[in-house]
């Protein structure tokens, strides 16, 4: 019996086979995480997805590109609903939107629906996403989602085989590179070494590039700074280390018959609609030089009068009791007395200067002094990220785009951008932010 796979968005499928019917991480809206605009470019039919009828939706893991509220809003409440996910506040925000049949997925325990079998296998970080193990009548169908295959866990996967189909995340996105454009190494010219092997020892018939692309706003300089691997060079050079495997390209919408004979096309779903060329690639330029962060905050509109005192008085105080409350990570930086600098730019791109003395888990307000840690971002997506969910990836966030004394920039050679005060104090421990946020807005519309 044939199994056909259908691409909705980014690592979203669905899989049919005898007239069951199940999906993968249902993202339904465009742009989704906010301000990540599908490339190539879809629609999505809302009422017909109102009336679809899935037996089961798997979800890999938290992140706002994989687990939105406001897409499942769109489905029946019957649907089971199976997640990966330690925390169970998402379970229970899953609930709130009223799902009745929502349950934990765990690590080598199969699921099974009508005549497929799903098993999550673990993934790089097993605190935060999963694999998914498809399998029908004997076909067998690796779903990586976001994450590179564990080595610990690649001998075992590779005796599950042999593998039909793999559908993997071909994408190295520059998610922290463009935090500091100015301090980023080149992106390398070739695969990661490490995709080679593991797709050798997978030994697939097929292989989908399966990470979607996406764009920002038409004026962003992100447009050509995340995606440095191409569908092109992908096919390339998958292709040659793998002369048996077919790589296959598969656009939102797009459904393939996979079967003992092979991979053909069939039915696209009718309620993803391609908006206009399909076949289009990422154009990445690693010459593309930033705007400075004040010219950035010009293209958002204005904070109203509550919004711009909740940024200040973030800044003046709730910053600081949320970074007060955090605990240090080892080696941090900040281990050492540091003087820290953050810019809030307005939407005429002025800037306001906050300085904070900053000692292993200490901080208070400080005057201006030689400086060995900068951030500059927004006034608006400081909000966003504050109100509304906003994750790292759309904040125009830039750190450190100076140089400082030759201590500090000998120090700054091993540190972490991630240990920058204002990411730790918006996004650690600040688990379901974005699916709490769409939560507000669905049970409080106005």
């Amino acid at each position: 019996m044939p199994l056909h796979i259908s691409r909705i968005l980014h690592a979203g499928y669905v899989f049919e086979c005898e007239g069951t019917t199940i999906a993968f991480d249902t993202i339904f809206e465009n742009p989704f995480s906010r301000n990540c605009h599908a490339f190539p470019a879809v629609r999505f039919e809302h009422d017909k997805i109102r009336r679809l009828r899935f037996d089961a939706v798997f979800i890999s893991h938290f992140h706002d590109d994989h687990c939105s509220l406001e897409s499942l809003d769109l489905l029946d409440r019957a649907t089971p609903i199976h997640i990966y996910c330690i925390f169970e506040e998402l379970f229970e925000m899953v609930r709130a939107l009223g799902f009745v049949d929502v349950r934990p997925l765990r690590i080598d325990v199969p699921v099974q629906v009508g005549p497929l079998t799903v098993t999550p296998r673990v993934a790089m970080d097993e605190d935060v996403d999963s694999m998914f193990q498809v399998e029908a009548h004997g076909l067998k169908i690796l779903n990586v989602v976001d994450s590179w295959i564990d080595p610990d866990t690649l001998p075992a996967l590779a005796a599950h085989g042999p593998w039909d189909l793999v559908l993997w995340p071909f994408q190295t996105m520059r998610e922290i590179e463009v935090l500091s454009p100015s301090r980023a190494s080149p992106a390398p010219p070739a695969l990661p070494s490490e995709w080679i092997t593991q797709l050798q020892a997978m030994d697939p018939r097929f292989v989908v590039p399966s990470s979607c692309q996406f764009l920002q706003e038409p004026w962003s300089w992100y447009n050509h700074a995340f995606f440095p691997i191409s569908y092109r060079q992908f096919e390339n050079e998958i292709s040659a280390a793998l002369p048996h495997a077919r790589v296959v390209r598969m656009h939102p919408s797009v459904t393939m018959r996979l079967d003992r004979d092979g991979l053909t096309p069939a039915a696209p779903l009718d309620w993803v609609l391609p908006v206009g060329e399909q076949d289009v690639d990422y154009a990445y330029d690693p010459l593309a030089v930033p705007p400075p962060t004040g010219e950035i905050a010009r293209r958002f509109p204005a904070l109203n009068v509550e919004q711009a005192a909740r940024v200040r008085d973030y800044c003046r105080s709730g910053l600081l009791d949320k970074y007060r409350d955090m605990e240090l990570p080892e080696e941090s930086y900040f281990e050492q007395p540091r003087l820290w600098r953050l810019s809030v730019f307005d939407h005429e791109g002025g800037e306001t200067r906050y300085h904070y003395r900053v000692h292993g888990d200490s901080i208070d307000a400080s005057d201006a002094a030689p400086l060995s840690w900068t951030t500059e971002i927004p006034a608006a997506k400081l909000y966003a990220a504050l109100e509304l969910g906003e994750s790292l990836t759309s904040m125009y966030m830039r750190i450190n785009d100076m140089r400082f004394d030759a201590a500090s920039e000998s120090d700054l050679e091993t540190a972490e951008l991630v240990d920058d005060p204002l990411i730790r104090c918006l996004f650690n421990d600040a688990f379901g932010a974005y699916q709490a946020a769409q939560l507000r807005r669905l049970k409080d519309p106005q």
